[in-house]
């Protein structure tokens, strides 16, 4: 056996080193070009001044420069998640800077530049980088409200959102039960390792007072889509109750005396009381038929459903970008805003279902369903519900309790 390392002799060196001259150091610190490469992310309640002193950056032109450059002025509405990378001097001159800005889920995320060129004079540019997408599986237990729950899993509040919408039809969310549990899977995307932005909920299951409600998205093609539950079955009824989010009626279906000609007349449709600008959206997928003044009906939008279906939308304010006869409109898109124009006493919007091009009650009229997935879309959708089943078994709180007892031996 090796001897004991305690039994072996020790013998000590001392060697003088000779050190650099202390002005031969100064000297070579000044003759290097020094540059400082910051990272920081931007917080709540940031101006420009706060973040640029943070990430080491004392230049005024480059302050001036990103308040007035078209381009840099994007910084000014940065995200309180975002990330920003700069390069300065050792006198904090910004040499160049570099972040991603999202404008919102639906436009890609985009590179915005500023460096100085040949002449050290600062210019901007953008670029749309290539994302890598991830799909994300979470889950989430009710303690008070859907949105305490997400946030306590992490989960980013587009995608709190997104699971509100899929599963409005069915369950109440003011009224969640405490122990009830949902298991959503999402799509995320990301740049040099950050997450940019988030995009769909691909799939989500939710238990509410002891029900299961399942969900999954699936592309129809030809930019079309839907969430359809496992076997196939839309879960989204054909038209919306009401073409506004939050709203109350001031007027509903039936005989009244009119405010402007002081008759009684047929009340064709429902009034909705709003303030002026509130969003009014499509109750149905379809194509518009006409926008545009219509007499009494003021600024007046038709569109024309699937069957024999069609609704009407009067005394806008204006319209919304894009909408004019030919366009095709989806369910819950925004089409145009609460106004009073033609024949109104106040803002509100006159809403009328149509059947046959017959005004029916739209808040009594049983509203159908949307039309199931066609059978030669069934072989594809049970691919993709298959995959979904799979990635809810691994969420679920027995499995993952599995999961932990076999890592624990």
């Amino acid at each position: 056996m090796a001897p004991d390392a305690s039994d072996l002799p020790v013998k000590q060196i001392t060697q003088q080193l000779e050190l650099p001259k202390l002005d031969e150091q100064v000297a070579a610190l000044e003759a290097s070009d020094q540059h400082f490469i910051s990272e920081e992310t931007v917080h709540r309640g940031d101006t420009l001044g706060v973040l640029l002193l943070r990430l080491g950056v004392d230049d005024d032109e480059a302050n001036t420069f990103i308040k007035t450059d078209p381009i840099a002025r994007n910084l000014l509405q940065l995200r309180s998640d975002k990330t920003v990378r700069v390069k300065t001097n050792e006198d904090g001159e910004l040499q160049w800077l570099q972040t991603t800005v999202v404008d919102n889920s639906d436009k890609p995320a985009r590179s915005i530049v500023i460096s100085r060129n040949a002449d050290g004079k600062l210019i901007s540019s953008e670029i749309t980088p290539t994302l890598e997408r991830h799909v994300e599986m979470a889950s989430g237990n009710i303690n008070s409200s859907l949105f305490a729950a997400t946030d306590e899993a992490n989960i980013p509040d587009n995608i709190s959102s997104q699971i509100v919408s899929m599963f409005e039809t069915n369950i109440d969310f003011r009224r969640l039960q405490k122990g009830d549990q949902f298991n959503i899977v999402y799509e995320s995307f990301w740049q040099n390792g950050e997450r940019v932005k988030t995009g769909r909920v691909l799939a989500g299951e939710f238990t509410n007072a002891g029900k299961l409600y399942q969900s999954v998205w699936f592309d129809e093609g030809g930019n079309q889509g839907g969430y359809y539950s496992f076997d196939g079955k839309s879960l989204k009824k054909a038209f919306l109750k009401s073409p506004l989010a939050f709203t109350r009626i001031s007027s509903g279906f039936s005989m009244r005396l009119h405010p402007i000609f002081g008759k009684w007349k047929a009340h064709t449709g429902v009034d909705f009381a709003a303030p002026i600008g509130t969003p009014i959206r499509a109750s149905g997928d379809g194509v518009v038929v006409s926008a545009g003044p219509s007499n009494g009906y003021g600024n007046l939008v038709v569109i024309k459903h699937w069957s024999n279906y069609s609704t009407a939308y009067a005394h806008m304010s204006r319209f919304a970008e894009g909408i004019h006869k030919g366009s095709k409109v989806s369910q819950g898109e925004v089409i145009g805003y609460v106004g009073m124009t033609g024949w109104a006493t106040g803002p509100h919007l006159h809403y009328e279902f149509r059947v046959n091009n017959v005004a029916r009650d739209p808040m009594s009229i049983s509203v159908p369903d949307a039309p199931a997935l066609a059978a030669n879309q069934l072989p594809r959708f049970k691919a993709v519900a298959g995959d979904m089943a799979h990635r809810f078994a691994l969420l679920r709180p027995e499995r993952q309790a599995e999961v932990m007892k076999l890592a624990s031996r």
